[in-house]
């Protein structure tokens, strides 16, 4: 059976990973070949340097204009944006309850998943946590509640993340970025020769599924001419 695998790298907390998951699921909808779509996430870290929460004494807004060398006002009018942008795509985006911290654990229990078959359901259930409940990615309780939620076994995620499980993982992720030049999220690569990055319209994510699935539907040598040859028995 054909299958379009779909790599995808994001973060938790990046918003337009949200917005583009939501606009790829929408694009799958309407996407005939759906059943035939495997999607993996692969990790990528926004700002590995966090601590597992942030404190925020003053509001995310003046996170961003720090982060950006902006005023405070001018980072409020990024995140007002932002969050009418994902709220046509039906998202909720809370960033006066957001708490930022370090993914590097949630990609891991995100690789483990993926062995259990709940890496699809993990991943939604994170950002909402994030992005929308104000729960703090980066402590390891928080994830542990959330596998749970998810479909993972309890025990199971509190294991992996008391221990280095799925770390290298999480590291040839980022390598393979690395490699590829990805340098901001999301990242698609459709059947591994067809690349798009961003949160693009769900037109152009459906373009791309059906581009993919042609190409996928080629063979891999194809005849463009023939003429006369030579072999072992001679020429004709």
């Amino acid at each position: 059976m054909t299958k379009l695998l779909i790599d995808i790298w994001s973060d938790i907390g990046c918003p337009w990973c949200y917005v583009a998951k939501r606009r790829l699921e929408q694009a799958l909808e309407r996407f005939p070949h759906r059943s035939s779509v495997e999607i993996v996430w692969h990790a990528f870290e926004l700002d590995p340097s966090l601590p597992s929460v942030v404190d925020l004494p003053q509001g995310f807004a003046a996170l961003l204009a720090q982060k950006y060398g902006t005023q405070r006002a001018q980072a409020q009018g990024m995140i007002d944006q932002m969050v009418a942008s994902a709220a046509k795509d039906g998202l909720e985006l809370r960033y006066d309850r957001i708490r930022p911290g370090n993914t590097f654990d949630a990609h891991r229990l995100l690789h483990h998943a993926r062995a259990r078959g709940t890496q699809g359901a993990l991943k939604e259930r994170m950002m909402r946590a994030y992005m929308t409940e104000g729960q703090a990615i980066g402590e390891r309780d928080v994830l542990v509640k959330l596998a749970r939620e998810a479909g993972l076994d309890e025990q199971e995620a509190r294991d992996v993340l008391d221990s280095d499980r799925c770390a290298a993982e999480v590291r040839q992720d980022k390598a393979r970025a690395r490699e590829l030049g990805v340098t901001s999220v999301p990242f698609f690569m459709l059947a591994g020769r067809l690349s798009v990055s961003g949160a693009q319209p769900v037109e152009v994510m459906l373009a791309a599924l059906e581009r993919a699935w042609a190409e996928l539907r080629k063979p891999e040598l194809e005849t463009f001419a023939e003429g006369a040859t030579c072999g072992p028995d001679g020429c004709d």
